[in-house]
């Protein structure tokens, strides 16, 4: 691609911090950074994008450029991070959450001040799954707990129902409690193909909460995922696009050696639960108009998936 020699002397100016603060990005919306920071971005980000490292540094680099975790989760406060447990899959078939980055983010709430860090999941059973090695396999219980988290049993969960207002579809639903009653919660998924809804991404992760899923699915799966965030928007979106599952998904296959899967190395993070998703699936390489859920969720004002509106930082490491 041919720049001018005004960008490139902005980016030797620049090189070092490979930091971007625009309306877009170079690799999602697929045009050169404008570069117009040196040492801080002048406010905070829509969204910050973060490449070429390991999940706990790109995470500690993202939620820097955010303003810190102290942004988002106060001293005494109780905090849901919920990532995607669903399937027996250890963390190389990319169907879970990577547990280096769960384990990230649960030290960062509890340095800063949270007084409980729950983390859970609702699995996916069929007669040939165990729950418990979800919870095992993705190594997440172990990674959570070792960063101070209450890992929740999957047999001990409880439900009550909510109004979700201006629904059309999905009127009501049953959330976890803990979601309820938490002061912050944080969601973390995994970007991921899914063979019903294209892709698995922040919205959709959403339903690890809710009780009685195939609702969902015998409803209208993308109107229902969006319905349900007019009820409860996360207040911090986290995505894990370090591995990415290509096909096969949800689940994936059992066998590490045969899954489709790619090397991203990317992080994405937002407090805006539309624009995180539409992101991500420009690093997967769909067009988020062909996500059924992205487009209705952006139609019902949850947030806006027009990229190229939005205050973006970018960082490689």
């Amino acid at each position: 691609m041919t720049t001018s020699k005004k960008y490139n002397r902005r980016e030797v100016i620049s090189k070092g911090l490979s930091l971007g603060f625009m309306a877009g990005s170079a690799w999602i919306l697929g045009r050169p950074d404008y570069l117009i920071a040196q040492n801080r971005l002048p406010a905070p980000p829509d969204l910050v994008a973060v490449r070429n490292g390991e999940p706990d540094a790109m995470f500690q680099k993202a939620i820097e450029l955010m303003g810190g975790m102290s942004q988002f989760v106060k001293k005494g406060q109780t905090v849901v991070v919920k990532p995607n447990i669903g399937f027996p899959r250890v963390p190389e078939i990319a169907a879970t959450t990577n547990p280096i980055l769960v384990k990230a983010i649960v030290k960062a709430c509890r340095d800063a001040g949270a007084a409980r860090v729950y983390v859970f999941d609702t699995v996916v059973l069929t007669a040939s799954r165990n729950a418990k090695n979800c919870y095992t396999l993705s190594g997440i219980e172990s990674a959570a707990r070792s960063a101070g988290a209450i890992v929740v049993p999957v047999d001990d969960f409880s439900y009550r129902e909510v109004t979700i207002p201006g629904a059309k579809t999905l009127k009501t639903a049953d959330v976890h409690s803990l979601v309820l009653d938490s002061d912050v919660l944080i969601n973390v998924p995994v970007l991921k193909h899914h063979s019903s809804a294209h892709l698995t991404i922040a919205m959709k992760n959403l339903m690890g909460i809710v009780k009685n899923r195939m609702i969902y699915h015998l409803s209208g799966l993308d109107q229902c995922i969006a319905d349900f965030c007019l009820f409860r928007k996360p207040d911090l979106n986290v995505v894990d696009a370090y591995r990415v599952l290509r096909s096969r998904g949800p689940s994936g296959p059992t066998d590490p050696k045969i899954a489709d899967t790619s090397l991203k190395k990317t992080l994405l993070m937002s407090r805006d639960i539309v624009a995180v998703d539409a992101a991500a699936a420009k690093i997967f390489g769909a067009d988020p108009l062909d996500i059924g859920y992205i487009r209705i969720a952006h139609q019902q004002k949850t947030g806006n998936m027009n990229l190229n509106e939005l205050k973006i930082a970018t960082f490689t490491m």
